[in-house]
């Protein structure tokens, strides 16, 4: 027998080999029936704008073209809004540039494609809103946005030695998933639809398309194995293609695919929002705020979406890891002619503490000190000031911690004096450091999203395990994870466990895989069954050997019961002879959280996870070009289930963050037509734009909550780690002007950004 594969093992990602080998099957790889037909949307080239005509006359003529598709042939619900309706699925009044009016079923992709550019449609064009002080000052927004308030920081303000105000704005994002937008539906007997869908979130997929439909949702079955990555991008933003490929598949009774365009797909999708801040604050000579006052706007585009959690989100991390003794904060969700902002990784919590992150740097800078110790001089204390502004107590605190070990294994203060000396001597090259912290809350803040469901099944003949969840493989690892952790609790080889499909025929009622809660959610539900089974077990054996206690150990493909020793395979065999259950079904709800979303107080996180990065960067200040030279993070993970995979998150969550921060840049133009809406006009951070020394070290730590395996999520935080790079940016041009004027810079950082900012310190000196 192989040794037992047990959790904090590190494991090959349970699809690795077959990602880089090709055999990893996605939607587009799965056979098709014959007779498959093949769509593509037309969508609109206006912004804002009311169809006054939308002939598809040559569209129905075009070569391969069985079917064409419009509102008027949805029978049911004509829209894919999750909470609020907003999104229809074909609209009439243009409220922006790529919302889908029609579509069509073709013999094939490029048939299809072709097709829908024979529409003839005229409109009546309305002046678009793209900026959001346009819509503030319009009065116009998706929702009603929120004040929230601590104390009393108008006084603390006044009173304070020292003052700032300024703004400060962030740049949205593109989710740029490899694998795009993708679904296939298959028509089944009786009007029932197999639809495969690339989707984070398969049972609102499935009520969708059932609403849609006006059928049951037990007519609609999804089924996700994997997607090539989501981000966020696939929580919401999936439903829609879904949904018309599955009215494309009822009109013709065939088995329809619709594959986006790389183009189309950054069209007609919502993005990561981006925010734009007002602010005060007051501070003494050592650095600690005494009073701040923020006015956030967020472009949510043009319906609600998921904005309303995103920004609450935004809310509940705009301490990150400080203290605010008396804060103020007004939000507005804008409405803008763009698609709706969505879910991305994060979920407005990294727009939160970017913006305190920035108040915080600035406040040292003012005082001429370095901003680590700013930071450190404003963190939650352990006994005292540990009281969000939302009132929570934080009980796990380890951010000090983490940011003095990290000051020290990374060599933070030589290497900030010895910066200090190159920037003194090179007139042109100029070098930045920065260190910056991580707090994030885990958990769906909506609260009733905090649970999950699970199947598990064993074979009787083999002893094989099969397991279903509601969790969604996107490249994270969760399969990878719940299987060690199944494996774990039964006591046997990672070999013999299976994790299938994501399917809503066999785990119903799943929340989406996101708020980086799936493993947490999932991996507990799967142990409940797995528990039930053991139950099971125990009970028999009890029972037929007439043993006095029914506590069993399960290693190395051993059961032992105190006088009395099972092979694993031996007892659930005797077991499905004597007709005992060896399958069960499994369910987890998410502990201790609750929250008021009136009053904005509560406990809507169950964890927290911590962390810090130290980054390093060079700039040209002639040309605004830039280099990350040197990283060093310390990231808290408790006790990891597979340390290998949360390396590989902290990395890619590390450079998805700089990304954002720095090179990833969306444009509108005042039309209202995205301009940056491909591979060559939209950059992502590639193998050149990595650090030349990446040094990740995991933080030794054990959850205090009730986690699976003790574990912390490594799903979002680790995006946060990426804002060491703005500020260590910042430091460089602040360089220019020997650190004595407050570098104005927004984000992302690009070299023309960069190049802006030290123009106008130049003009200031």
């Amino acid at each position: 027998m192989n040794k037992t594969s047990f959790v904090e093992e590190i494991r090959a990602h349970e699809s690795g080999a077959k990602h880089v080998s090709g055999y990893a099957n996605y939607i587009d790889d799965l056979i098709e029936p014959e007779g498959t037909l093949h769509g593509a949307i037309g969508y609109s080239k206006k912004a804002h704008a009311i169809i006054t005509n939308l002939n598809l006359k040559e569209v129905k003529k075009s070569e391969g073209v069985i079917s064409v598709v419009t509102s008027k042939d949805i029978p049911g619900r004509n829209d894919v809004g999750p909470v609020f309706d907003g999104d229809p699925i074909f609209t009439k009044k243009v409220e922006y540039f790529g919302q889908p009016l029609f579509a069509v079923a073709a013999r094939s992709t490029e048939l299809a494609r072709k097709a829908v550019l024979k529409a003839k449609i005229s409109y009546k064009v309305l002046k678009p809103v793209v900026d959001v002080k346009d819509s503030l000052r319009k009065k116009l927004f998706v929702l009603n946005g929120r004040k929230i308030k601590r104390g009393n920081p108008t006084k603390k303000i006044n009173n304070a030695k020292n003052y700032l105000k300024n703004s400060f704005s962030l740049g949205s994002q593109e989710h740029f998933y490899l694998e795009g937008q993708v679904a296939f539906v298959i028509p089944q007997e009786d009007n029932d639809f197999k639809v495969y869908s690339s989707t984070q979130h398969p049972s609102e997929t499935q009520q969708i398309i059932a609403k849609m439909l006006n059928q049951k949702n037990n007519t609609i079955n999804v089924e996700v194995r994997r997607i090539g990555g989501g981000f966020g991008g696939k929580e919401t933003q999936s439903f829609i293609f879904a949904s018309i490929c599955t009215l494309l598949s009822k009109k013709t009774k065939r088995p329809v695919k619709l594959r986006m365009d790389r183009d189309d797909d950054i069209l007609i999708t919502g993005k990561r929002h981006d925010f734009y801040s007002d602010y005060e604050v007051g501070f003494n000579d050592k650095g600690i705020i005494e009073g701040v006052k923020i006015k956030l706007l967020s472009r949510c585009g043009i319906s609600p979406d998921l904005s309303g959690a995103i920004n609450s989100r935004a809310l509940l991390h705009i301490d990150n890891a400080y203290y605010l003794s008396d804060l103020y904060v007004e939000n507005y969700l804008c409405k803008t002619n763009t698609s709706s902002s969505t879910a991305f990784r994060g979920f407005g919590g990294n727009q939160g503490m970017m913006i305190i992150e920035n108040i915080i740097d600035n406040v040292a800078k003012y005082l001429n000190k370095d901003p680590a110790e700013v930071r450190k001089i404003n963190f939650y204390k352990k006994n005292k000031k540990n009281i969000t502004h939302y009132g929570m107590r934080i009980e796990d605190n380890v951010i000090n911690e983490i940011f003095n070990k990290l000051i020290k294994s990374s060599n933070y203060k030589k290497r900030r004096s010895n910066i200090k000396k190159f920037n003194f001597k090179n007139k042109y090259l100029k070098k930045g450091l920065a260190i910056t912290p991580v707090k994030f809350g885990i958990s769906f803040t909506t609260t009733h999203l905090n649970q999950a469901g699970a199947l598990v099944h064993i074979y009787y003949a083999d002893g094989s395990v099969h397991v279903s969840t509601g969790a969604v493989e996107m490249g994270q690892g969760t399969y990878t994870k719940i299987g060690q952790l199944v494996a774990n609790a039964f006591g046997i080889n990672y070999s013999k466990i299976k994790v299938f499909s994501t399917r809503t025929d066999k785990v119903p009622n799943t929340s989406a895989s996101a708020a980086s809660s799936t493993t947490d959610l999932n991996g507990a539900a799967a142990i409940n069954a797995v528990n039930k089974i053991k139950e099971n077990l125990a009970s028999f054996v009890k029972k037929k050997y007439k043993l006095k206690d029914d506590k069993a150990i399960y290693k190395n493909g051993m059961i032992k019961f105190k006088g009395k020793k099972f092979s694993f395979v031996s007892l659930v065999k005797e077991a499905y002879l004597n007709r005992v259950s060896l399958s069960s079904s499994g369910f987890y709800s998410t502990p201790k959280i609750h929250f008021n979303n009136k009053s904005f107080t509560g406990r809507p996180f169950l964890y927290f996870c911590y962390g810090a990065a130290v980054s390093e960067v060079l700039i040209d200040s002639l040309t605004g070009e830039n280099k990350i030279i040197q990283v060093d993070i310390l990231h808290d993970h408790g006790r990891a289930i597979n340390p290998a995979i949360e390396k590989g998150q902290i990395e890619g969550g590390f450079v998805q963050g700089a990304g954002w921060l720095t090179i990833e840049e969306l444009k509108w133009k005042l039309n209202g037509e995205l301009t940056t809406h491909s591979p060559s006009t939209y950059k992502i951070p590639a193998v050149n734009d990595m650090p030349k020394k990446f040094n990740v070290k995991i933080f030794k730590n054990t959850n205090k909550e009730n986690v699976v395996n003790k574990s912390k999520t490594t799903g979002e935080p680790p995006l946060m780690l990426g804002m060491s790079v703005f500020f260590a940016i910042k430091d460089a041009i602040a360089s220019v002007g020997n650190y004595k004027i407050i570098p104005n810079i927004n984000a992302p950082a690009t070299p023309e950004t960069i190049l802006l900012s030290i123009n106008d310190i130049k003009e200031k000196i």
